[in-house]
């Protein structure tokens, strides 16, 4: 080490003076080139949270994230007031949230404040002070407008949502129909946790008549009926994260689980009638938000019985993503969020991104050809695998297939499902291991479909056709068409790339011929 000092001292006193003066960079290669990052802090009635990310995109990515539970909204409905310990926390998060903005030299920040703040008898006197420790304008959000950020929050990240979204925070609840990219109007109700703990003095049954009350008239939960609630907030995701781990699924990415109305009301009915303490896996939970799951599950069994909705999909996104999507200009808005995060890996990852286009050029026309039935869906889960086809490359040849699955499935991809998700990253997996037996993760297959395997076998034996073309290579493959004609799977090589037939070739033709029940043939000329 002392040696290595002296080598990097020599170096930097042997440069010209403009390159010592020189600033080293200090983005990394792996970084896309979206300006400086921007962040977002949430002072909610139970948390404050910082949010920064890599820059504003469709789809995007947090560089870094930290909450303090301050419960700033416990006493908010009995007293009027913000408790004042968590006023101290809060205020103190928010100088250290700033020095970490700092840091990481944030080109905007966005200071949203919620339901306790909105409230309290001195929420403007905190919000003097809290302006004064975050150095930024506050925004306090009326409840309508945050009802619409955590609807734009789903619409950003939830391909083609239709149902209602719910965020559950600790002073409120806000709820909002969306189909689509169109938004309802929303409403704002005083059954955060905190508030309704608070309101109904720490009495469930308390809790339970209030909620009732309210929700036998409201009229966005009759539109619930046979569609999705969106679910969003922390307790409820906290919810969430113990069905998870009960129920031993295999898969622990929050954003997208999905649990089917019936089952989910009763694991809400449990959580009522226990001990927080004693639930499996409550370990995973914070302790500052334990005593809050029964409340939460109070709201969401009240929502699934007057609103009879299909299932509940928990999103991991809201307001803050709300406000970065409601920045972006329309044609940003209108893209795909799982292409646009599949093709910001390929830019990262790949050996050539502009192979990963072609490839979905190339597998369209195949696709075509085949007369294999293809829904809209499963297309674009498929253009998505051709742009992560090649991000596992620098591993060693023996885990390619390993590294990308794993990254594949734990990605902080939004606009994709489990058993999607499942899809990319077996399909890439066959792309490097083969179809023979070297087997993917056993827990990972359980999220998939007889159909989703199949197709993942089959565009997996499709790409390893391509790369064994291309070499990686983009110009190639526009060239090297391979369809079904009349009846025979044919890829043709003409001209100068006929050199590129042999035997390895023809060996992964016929084995995709196999898939598809196709003689295969090679062409040259």
């Amino acid at each position: 080490m002392a040696n290595l000092s002296k080598i990097l001292l020599r170096a930097v006193s042997s440069a010209e003076p403009t390159e010592v003066r020189e600033r080293p960079e200090r983005r990394a290669p792996g970084r896309l080139p979206l300006g400086h990052p921007i962040a977002v802090i949430d002072i909610g009635s139970n948390s404050v949270r910082l949010v920064v990310y890599e820059g504003v995109s469709r789809s995007p990515t947090p560089i870094f994230n930290e909450k303090v539970l301050c419960g700033l909204g416990r006493e908010v409905t009995s007293k009027g007031k913000l408790n004042a310990e968590a006023v101290t926390s809060a205020i103190g998060a928010l100088k250290r949230f700033r020095a970490l903005c700092d840091v990481l030299e944030v080109g905007e920040i966005y200071v949203v404040a919620t339901a306790a703040v909105r409230e309290a008898k001195d929420g403007a006197a905190f919000i003097r002070e809290a302006e004064k420790a975050c150095r930024s304008s506050i925004e306090v959000l009326p409840g309508k407008r945050e009802a619409r950020l955590a609807a734009l929050g789903v619409i950003a990240s939830i391909y083609q949502p239709d149902g209602v979204v719910g965020d559950l925070g600790g002073g409120s609840l806000e709820l909002v129909e969306v189909r689509g990219n169109d938004i309802g109007i929303g409403v704002t109700l005083p059954f955060g946790g905190l508030s309704l703990a608070d309101s109904a003095s720490n009495s469930l049954k308390k809790a339970g008549k209030l909620v009732e009350a309210v929700f036998e008239k409201e009229p966005i939960l009759r539109s619930l009926n046979g569609r999705t609630f969106y679910a969003i907030g922390g307790t409820w995701r906290a919810l969430a994260r113990l069905h998870m781990r009960q129920t031993g699924y295999p898969l622990h990415v929050m954003h997208g689980y999905s649990i089917p109305a019936k089952e989910a009301l009763e694991f809400a009915d449990l959580v009522q009638r226990v001990d927080p303490e004693t639930l499996d896996h409550i370990e995973s939970v914070a302790k500052p938000r334990r005593a809050l799951l029964p409340y939460g599950a109070l709201v969401l069994a009240q929502i699934l019985r007057f609103g009879k909705p299909k299932r509940i999909v928990l999103s991991a996104l809201g307001v803050r993503e709300g406000l970065l999507y409601d920045r972006l200009d329309e044609p940003a808005r209108l893209e795909d969020p799982l292409l646009a995060a599949a093709n910001d890996l390929n830019v990262l990852r790949s050996r050539s991104p502009l192979h990963g286009h072609e490839l979905v050029a190339w597998t369209d026309q195949f696709m075509d050809s085949t007369g294999i039935e293809e829904t809209p869906e499963e297309r674009r889960l498929r253009h998505a695998a051709c742009l992560l086809a090649d991000i596992g490359w620098r591993a060693h040849p023996e885990y390619r297939g390993e590294q990308s699955l794993n990254i594949i499935a734990h990605a902080a991809f939004v606009g994709i499902d489990h058993p999607g998700r499942a899809f990319l990253a077996l399909s890439v997996f066959y792309r490097h291991a083969g179809l023979g037996d070297d087997e993917p993760s056993p827990h990972l297959r359980e999220l998939a479909s007889t159909r989703i395997l199949d197709r993942a076998r089959i565009l997996g034996a499709v790409l390893r056709v391509a790369y064994l073309v291309s070499a990686s290579m983009p110009g190639v493959l526009p060239r090297a068409p391979m369809k079904v004609e009349k009846g025979r799977l044919v890829l043709r090589l003409e001209g100068e790339l006929a050199a590129l037939d042999g035997e390895r070739l023809f060996s992964r033709v016929r084995q995709l011929g196999k898939l598809i029940g196709r003689d295969p043939v090679i062409r040259t000329k």
